[in-house]
């Protein structure tokens, strides 16, 4: 691990690295709400939309296993801010694109480079924060997807109905290159893990990675993880408008809501994770999210208020799965081969949500009304997944704690 840093240097730190999960996390989450624009503007189907959705994912997952070889190469500082750079020029092609099929190269582009940015700010909070204070430090990074469904979301919508669905995505990448020059600013260089691993080749780096029992099984937990989501994810806006009835002027405030709790709930989650376990809290977790996500997918014409309260029990429990989930995975790595992990990891959780966000686009169908049918199927797929995800985290091997994830201690070392 790094020499530590001051508590002012590492609360500065976890702040760049939520602004940069906060614009990535953004740039994808605006595709959905965008949902039923896209459909009308290009002529498009719900699977062809959900094809747009899983091309940046796929391309994340891609570009991630390209960057496992060359991740601890170089430092992290130098590495992020390269690609974030690159990524905010891709987001700016996105809001420049003049068709779908512009687009859609666009949104690839995005995905080969947000893709590395989630798994290197991951890797970041592993290399820095001590395991027993990885939690909370999980739930301070993860506020960015609280904020950008609080704030982020609600003005994109905002943007793309008064000015154009081409005005989120400039500033988004307007957003990411401040934020970049901010993190030059006042991040550490963070090169320790360059030294350690001088002479080692990245194919041995990969080859040590894919030959580690635990590993393997954190992959399979982390794919789980993120499939149980984004069967669900990509269409709410649709079902909502479609089959719930809500309006266009209506949507920002699903995530308006959403995200104010989950900017609460998101450092509440992250405090019970240290308190009560990684493993037990994720239980708890997974199992509360059924409740909302199946009432999500089997909401008929209803009022506001009630579509607000089923969203925002979806949105603050599968954002707060995520915490501790998020620490199990960065625990479960090897800490000398963590980088090349986190960066397979992220191709691994970008093929899951392409997968899911595909075959749930397979799934769901439209009547002869135009309503959209078996979106509770989806939820069903889903929720299994949840339940493989609960089981796998039982048997991992958590570094720094020197037990199984379910047995072990709280504040029980370093990694």
């Amino acid at each position: 691990m790094p020499a530590p840093l001051t508590p002012r240097r590492e609360l500065w730190l976890l702040l760049c690295l939520a602004g940069v999960q906060f614009t990535h996390i953004l740039d994808f989450m605006i595709m959905m709400p965008l949902g039923p624009q896209f459909t009308t503007l290009f002529a498009i189907s719900d699977a062809q939309f959900g094809v747009l959705v899983s091309a940046y994912t796929f391309a994340a997952g891609a570009s991630g296993l390209a960057a496992s070889t060359y991740i601890d190469r170089f430092g992290r500082k130098r590495l992020l801010i390269v690609l974030y750079v690159l990524f905010a020029l891709a987001t700016l092609a996105c809001g420049l694109a003049p068709s779908y099929g512009a687009l859609m190269v666009a949104r690839v582009a995005a995905g080969v480079f947000g893709g590395v940015l989630s798994a290197l700010c991951q890797t970041i909070v592993a290399d820095v924060i001590p395991f027993e204070r990885r939690g909370r430090a999980m739930g301070i990074v993860m506020t960015s997807f609280s904020l950008a469904t609080v704030g982020g979301v609600p003005l994109g919508l905002f943007l793309a109905a008064h000015l154009s669905w081409h005005a989120p995505f400039i500033g988004i990448a307007a957003l990411s290159l401040v934020i970049a020059c901010v993190a030059a600013a006042v991040m550490p260089p963070l090169t320790a893990h360059v030294q350690a691993g001088r002479g080692a080749s990245a194919l041995g780096g990969i080859r040590q990675v894919l030959g580690d029992t635990n590993h393997r099984k954190a992959f399979a937990f982390s794919a789980m993880l993120m499939f149980a989501g984004f069967t669900v994810i990509p269409y709410i806006t649709i079902y909502m408008q479609v089959n719930v009835g809500l309006t266009t002027q209506q949507i920002p405030y699903l995530y308006l809501c959403g995200g104010v709790v989950t900017l609460f709930t998101a450092r509440l989650f992250g405090r019970l994770t240290d308190r009560v376990g990684k493993v037990p809290m994720l239980r708890v977790l997974a199992i509360a999210v059924l409740v909302p996500m199946f009432a999500t997918t089997l909401l008929g014409p209803s009022p506001l208020w009630v579509a607000l309260l089923v969203s925002t029990g979806f949105f603050t429990f599968m954002s707060g799965r995520m915490i501790p989930g998020m620490a199990i995975i960065t625990s479960a790595a090897n800490p000398r081969l963590r980088g090349t992990f986190m960066t397979l990891n992220a191709s691994v959780q970008s093929a899951a949500m392409g997968l899911a966000a595909f075959v749930a686009g397979l799934i769901i169908s439209r009547d002869a009304q135009g309503l959209v049918q078996d979106y509770w199927m989806a939820a069903v797929l889903g929720a299994l997944a949840s339940f493989g995800a609960v089981w796998l985290a039982g048997r991992l091997t958590l570094h720094g704690s020197g037990a199984p994830a379910a047995a072990a201690p709280v504040n029980s070392g370093q990694s």
